[in-house]
């Protein structure tokens, strides 16, 4: 099952798409969720010795995106909601349900499930996932898929974590735990759900770290900071003396900041800056997703222009404690190869201390 909807606002700048699908096509935004399910069918296909039974609504919510035969149980409703999802998971009992969308998605599939224990796996489409029956990347799923069919995988539980909207509106970010689910337990290529692991012990290394990048925009004047979404960054911004945006991309550039851009803005100014440009990365704590987890603003594109070697990770001791990779999912096959292939990236976890972590290889 697809949510056709999920994912369209992360490059425009969405914080989610609930509510604005219509708003996010109408700017130009392209099917995320779609894509990226039918990456998962078509290696699913190929790992697959002998055939699996695929039952899916016909249209946007399934079909379109279906590369190998596959039994139909409906048409996909001229305009997708929630019930549409509900609709779907209330008269279904399948072996597994294989989506693709966020957390919100989620959500409606457990309330729907109604306490039926059928294993979820989610494929990686929404702008946000924190909810640990997602695998890491398209092709992942397709491998816990697999694996659960032919026995090799045992059902575990996970929490379906989403944003704690009410919260958020008063600018705070706070995930919150909504329910559990059964998925396969995979540590590879399962996620695992997403912890807040910032402690208040941490404050001197959170000036320290402020005190680090301060420093280098004194030393060149010219240098261009963008910054990544997430607490620690903008406790950062703080201690520099400014506000940052929570959940949103900011550009620090000649004593000017630029505001919660979407892509297009962000390539506009980095393409235009004649300077040096660093990208400031926090890695999700529990996950150690670095890019592709609630920061789609930074596309194939913006991260090419920027230039990979100018990624600069940042992590508190706390993050440290249960980060041993740093994985990455830009949407972008190559570029993910790419930047694996450096095997490395660099850490920033003090005052002029760095180190490098591994990047996961899947």
């Amino acid at each position: 099952m697809v949510n056709p909807d999920a994912g369209l606002g992360g490059r425009l700048g969405f914080k989610g798409s609930d509510g604005r699908a219509a708003e996010a096509r109408a700017a130009g935004a392209e099917d995320r969720s779609g894509p990226r399910m039918k990456i998962c069918l078509q290696h699913l296909s190929d790992l697959a010795r002998k055939p699996i039974e695929i039952i899916a609504w016909e249209g946007r919510m399934g079909g379109d995106w279906i590369p190998m035969e596959y039994t139909s149980t409906g048409v996909t409703p001229e305009v997708t909601s929630a019930e549409s999802t509900a609709q779907f998971i209330e008269t279904h009992s399948p072996d597994l349900f294989l989506y693709a969308g966020g957390d919100g998605t989620t959500r409606d599939i457990v309330e729907s499930l109604d306490g039926r224990e059928i294993p979820l796996v989610g494929v990686p489409g929404g702008v946000k996932m924190h909810s640990g029956c997602f695998a890491t990347t398209p092709k992942a799923a397709a491998e816990v898929v697999y694996a659960y069919v032919v026995g090799d995988l045992m059902i575990a539980r996970t929490e379906v974590m989403d944003l704690d909207e009410e919260v958020y509106l008063k600018g705070e970010w706070k995930v919150k735990m909504y329910g559990e689910a059964f998925t396969p337990a995979s540590p590879r290529w399962m996620q695992g759900a997403k912890e807040q692991v910032q402690r208040e012990s941490e404050s001197e290394t959170l000036e320290a770290m402020a005190m680090h990048i301060g420093n280098l925009l004194e030393e060149d004047p010219t240098l261009m900071i963008v910054w990544g979404s997430g607490g620690t960054l903008r406790q950062m911004c703080l201690e520099l003396g400014f506000e940052s945006t929570l959940l949103g991309i900011d550009i620090q550039s000649s004593g000017e900041m630029y505001l919660d851009l979407n892509e297009k803005r962000l390539l506009e100014k980095i393409s235009s800056h004649k300077g040096k440009v660093i990208l400031l990365l926090s890695p999700m704590g529990g996950q150690g997703f670095l890019i592709g987890r609630g920061n789609l603003q930074l596309s194939p594109e913006v991260i090419r222009e920027i230039g990979i070697e100018n990624i600069l990770g940042i992590a508190t001791p706390a993050k440290l404690l249960g980060l041993s990779e740093v994985r990455i999912d830009t949407g972008n096959e190559g570029l993910d190869d790419e930047i694996r292939a450096k095997r490395y990236i660099k850490l920033l976890q003090g005052y002029r201390t760095t180190r490098v972590i591994r990047v996961a290889d899947d």
